[in-house]
């Protein structure tokens, strides 16, 4: 079970449901940032998803999350409309973006209560979810202090327990590791592993390569806003032609600018 999870843990609606699908998705600001981004991710798989700066990485996800309106697509989470029901799909997902977001006057207990609160836990849940959560993340002995003494690391920490507290079936995460030590980074990476082991689905960005060649179950390559290659190390090995390249040098080839006309 994963933690802060318990037997209120929404369901899917269906069994064979995917944790994550996407079809067509499209975004345009000056240009177009995602372009009929295409993505299946299954219930309880690890997914990374990589790519150079400005593929479309972090705006694919906020859309997901609701938090921007696609110009056009479609979008699912457990089989929810995120787009016709987005309080429904809201209730079963969370995002941690890469910028720990916190109220700096809040402890975490507090931070956490307020964040449960938010979603209508009862209290008592909610309780025994936040205590498991500052045990499990190492921040229980920091549980009465303000967050505006903490190191980002820390923040990140507590930024991932609200995340984590109503218990969410797809959890999206931009650069989790980010700003964390050694010991914090495996102590999440763990979590995260624990997370789909009890059948949660992750979509994670990083730039952190061995991360995703070690966790990940499957890992997308994005790039000019488009889904370019899917697959374990192997099948990104084949789609680039790179028999027995790292994940880096699949990456760089996957990734490459086309040659220019002559």
């Amino acid at each position: 079970m994963p933690v802060g999870a318990s037997d209120t843990t929404v369901s899917p609606p269906g069994p064979l449901a995917p944790g994550l699908f996407a079809r067509g998705l499209r975004k345009a600001f000056d240009k177009p940032a995602v372009d009929g981004l295409d993505l299946t991710v299954r219930a309880g798989e690890f997914y990374a998803l990589l790519g150079p700066n400005g593929a479309g990485k972090t705006t694919s996800l906020r859309m997901i999350a609701g938090l921007l309106r696609p110009d056009g697509g479609r979008i699912e989470i457990f089989g929810v409309d995120a787009l016709a029901d987005p309080i429904g799909a809201r209730r079963i997902a969370a995002w941690l973006p890469d910028e720990p977001m916190l109220y700096d006057k809040l402890t975490p207990a507090e931070y956490l209560e307020f964040v449960a609160g938010l979603w209508g836990l009862d209290p008592a849940l909610a309780t025994q979810r936040a205590q498991d959560l500052l045990r499990r993340l190492s921040l229980w002995d920091v549980r009465g202090q303000r967050c505006e003494g903490f190191s980002r690391g820390m923040k990140q920490k507590v930024a991932l327990a609200g995340a984590l507290i109503h218990a969410p079936r797809l959890l999206m995460l931009d650069e989790p590791l980010t700003g964390l030590d050694a010991s914090a980074a495996r102590l999440v990476k763990e979590i995260l592993r624990e997370q789909t082991q009890a059948g949660a689905t992750i979509v994670m960005t990083t730039h952190i390569l061995e991360v995703a060649e070690r966790h990940a179950d499957r890992i997308g390559v994005i790039n000019g806003g488009r889904l370019v290659a899917e697959g374990t190390l192997a099948d990104l090995r084949r789609q680039a032609g790179e028999t027995q390249g790292s994940l880096e040098d699949v990456f760089l080839a996957l990734t490459a600018p086309a040659p220019a006309a002559a």
